[in-house]
């Protein structure tokens, strides 16, 4: 497989390629840069011999695992079937093309990996379509068991529901048509900003840009906006905006420094210290054994570029409570 590029575009830079804060405490963060030649050397390691198609494999399965009997965990294993919320029109991150049988991208792959972990075969995951506006009520409703979509942590959603990790770090930014002469956050103040509704993006695109929010229910309608001429910018996390701009680099492009850093968790019922303990023990060995490494390599890095490093430090799972 090749080295990795280190392309200085907007489209190809690697976000958080820097030290960075945890999103919620406020520890430091070390994100690698992509360029240095010991970390490409891992990472092409890691994904050596992968396909197109490479994702996680029945041999990813943790067969023995086992639980405290009641867990939410053990229940999860003795079915042997999950109900994972992800999003299904976030190229590179969780995209289902029309005719799949499932979704792919990174937060897919990252659910493999924690599905595997409680014994879950990957085939038996019912991937459950979910936007920013309903993940809090679908783990309340109990209609999906987790939810890997693109979520950022944050206390107002710990408030309702639980968040483990972060797996991934990234900023907000923006999507603009090429045309439009817009390089940065001061040529769209005033101007319409589109973002799905429920996500984090609408405040900052008031608040940060001084733009006009249009708040739409996926990213992917803001797209298609955007490329309609009704809104001058789409603006989300700089790793979604990516994998859009990748699908039609003619006409689409990333512009703008990141304005903040959002730390992406896995969302489960409130109260579940067990399974926000299970999670991150999933999540950190998976930085360490190299199936975080080929799950980016395998779809954002494909699509956009991006080859930042794994976050160093989880969010305490402390104070959730116990599941009732």
């Amino acid at each position: 497989m090749p080295s990795p590029p280190c392309p200085d575009s907007a489209v190809g830079r690697p976000l958080n390629a820097h030290i960075s804060t945890s999103p919620l405490s406020g520890e430091s963060m070390s994100l690698r840069r992509p360029c240095i030649a010991a970390t490409i050397a891992v990472c092409a390691l890691a994904v050596a011999g992968c396909s197109d198609t490479q994702s996680a494999q029945p041999s990813d399965v943790n067969t023995a695992a086992s639980f405290a009997s009641g867990s939410s965990m053990d229940k999860l294993r003795a079915s042997g079937r999950i109900r994972i919320g992800v999003k299904f029109d976030q190229p590179g991150m969780g995209y289902k093309k029309a005719g799949s049988h499932e979704p792919s991208g990174f937060d897919i792959e990252i659910a493999k990996i924690v599905a595997g972990g409680l014994g879950i075969q990957p085939n038996k995951i019912q991937w459950v379509q979910t936007t920013s506006q309903n993940r809090e009520k679908f783990l309340e409703s109990g209609k999906v068991d987790l939810v890997v979509a693109s979520y950022t942590m944050n206390n107002a959603r710990r408030a309702v529901v639980g968040q483990a990790g972060p797996y991934f770090v990234t900023g907000q930014q923006l999507l603009v048509r090429k045309d439009r002469g817009i390089s940065g956050a001061k040529d769209v103040k005033g101007k319409k900003v589109c973002a799905a509704k429920g996500s984090t993006s609408v405040r900052a695109i008031k608040n940060s840009y001084q733009a006009t929010p249009v708040q739409l229910a996926t990213y992917g309608q803001c797209v298609a906006q955007l490329r309609g001429g009704s809104v001058d910018a789409v603006s989300t996390d700089g790793a979604i905006l990516l994998g859009y701009a990748a699908q039609d680099p003619r006409e689409l492009e990333v512009v703008g420094e990141p304005i903040d850093e959002a730390g992406y968790g896995v969302g489960y019922r409130k109260g579940d210290t067990g399974m926000c303990n299970f999670i991150d023990d999933t999540l950190q060995k998976a930085f360490r054994n190299g199936s975080w490494d080929n799950a980016l390599m395998t779809t954002l890095w494909k699509t956009s570029g991006l080859l930042p490093r794994h976050p160093d430090v989880m969010e305490s799972c402390t104070g959730s409570g116990t599941a009732s």
